[in-house]
């Protein structure tokens, strides 16, 4: 008998996540706001720096990783280990174009379990609604 699947669940990296929302707003205009210390803030944390791939980083609530890669107004992908967690999953966010519009994508795999899963998605839906208040104010 075969094994069901558990939502999120992938064959070969643990457990996903993903949520997308498109605004009626410019890709440049979203792009710095999610980049800025305000945007940064909210999705990420409080850094001390840049963001510079390659390098390490550590937010001001504890969670840490590496920039695997950075794409202007197009995606980040990096490592993301969140204060408490042992494992280490991994994240993207991409801020695409759609006719005029943009849409923001968070995308994390490598997690552990559903618990995991839970925790993250009720996490960016949080970021998500942060994001959107602060973009409409901008329209």
């Amino acid at each position: 008998m075969a094994k069901s699947k558990i939502l999120g669940e992938t064959k070969d990296s643990g457990f996903q996540f993903g949520l997308r929302k498109t605004f009626n707003i410019p890709i440049e205009e979203v792009w710095d706001f999610m980049f800025s210390a305000n945007g940064l803030k909210i999705w990420l944390g409080s850094v001390a720096k840049e963001l510079v791939e390659k390098e390490h980083y550590k937010t001001k609530e504890g969670t840490e990783g590496e920039i695997r890669l950075i794409k202007e107004h197009s995606h980040i992908r990096l490592t993301w280990k969140k204060k408490g967690w042992d494992n280490v999953s991994q994240l993207q966010v991409r801020i695409m174009n759609n006719n005029g519009k943009t849409v923001i994508s968070f995308h994390q795999d490598h997690m552990l379990d559903v618990n995991q899963r839970s925790e993250m998605d009720f996490y960016w839906n949080k970021v998500m609604e942060k994001i959107s208040k602060e973009l409409e104010n901008k329209s």
